[in-house]
């Protein structure tokens, strides 16, 4: 079942992902070669206590981190380590928190140092195929719409779209229905209504779509060893139109990166606090 929000739910999920947010701008500044993801995923859990938030990730479904932390061929799910990340390595970080008593789940995929151009242009359209989808995120529109939309955008360039893995409605739990695939047919799936909130997440793969799971049950890596890029925001439908909820502009103000890629989804310019 479809849980729809009032706007008083929506405007606290929005606090809910941005301390999401706030907390990925952390690590912006932080991660950087020879760090390791056990620091990073220590510095996050600090950062959400500390803002009056709870990790949503440590314990859920017996997760260990508040961070999942991919590198390179890891999709996602990939458990923080004391492996030092390296000059050329992408990292996908993917954060969630309690507050109020909703969810805010969100990633980002960091460039570390000089990153090959394909890789980049991985990352690029990727990302860029996350807001293709939020796009059709609409009333009026079913799941399978924003699921095509992201893999024709991805395989007119040669990539792979994940299969197993999906994104999923958000609330009071972390994964609430619907189920929000990376692929489908147009007009398929449950219908778009006022007030439904999501997590998009393209997880788009360089070569093969398809992915293997690793000894620790946790860790996604895709098969023929070559890179994966993840992208996620949290999207409400408000007066009919996807509003994000989430925002990337943290990271850009730490990394120095000028971007308008969410206006056309605010009704206010974001300020940043």
């Amino acid at each position: 079942m479809i849980i729809q929000k009032t706007r008083e739910e929506i405007e606290l999920m929005r606090q809910s992902a941005l301390i999401v947010s706030k907390t990925l701008g952390m690590i912006a500044t932080e991660i950087k070669p020879g760090i390791t993801t056990l620091q990073l995923d220590r510095l996050a859990e600090e950062f959400i206590r500390d803002n009056g938030a709870i990790p949503g990730f440590k314990g859920l479904y017996g997760c260990p981190s508040t961070l999942l932390t991919s590198v390179n061929e890891q999709v996602v799910h990939g458990l923080p380590t004391d492996r030092p990340i390296q000059d050329g390595d992408i990292v996908s970080v993917d954060c969630g928190a309690i507050m109020n008593e909703f969810y805010g789940d969100h990633a980002y995929t960091f460039e570390i140092g000089e990153v090959a151009e394909e890789t980049k242009k991985l990352l690029r359209i990727t990302k860029e195929s996350l807001y293709v989808g939020i796009r059709e995120f609409r009333t009026g529109n079913r799941v399978e719409d924003v699921g095509n939309a992201i893999q024709k955008y991805t395989e007119a360039e040669g990539y792979g779209v994940v299969r197993e893995l999906v994104g999923h409605g958000l609330g009071r739990k972390m994964h609430e229905e619907p189920e929000m695939p990376n692929y489908g047919k147009r007009g398929r799936g449950k219908l778009f209504i006022e007030g439904m909130v999501v997590a998009l997440e393209p997880m788009i793969n360089m070569g093969t779509k398809n992915v293997r799971t690793l000894k620790d049950g946790w860790t996604i890596v895709t098969r023929d060893g070559k890179p994966s890029a993840h992208f996620e925001h949290n999207v409400a439908i408000v007066d009919g139109k996807p509003e994000l909820l989430s925002t990337f502009a943290y990271i850009y103000k730490a990394l120095g990166i000028e971007s308008d890629e969410e206006k056309e989804f605010r009704k206010q310019p974001l300020v940043l606090s």
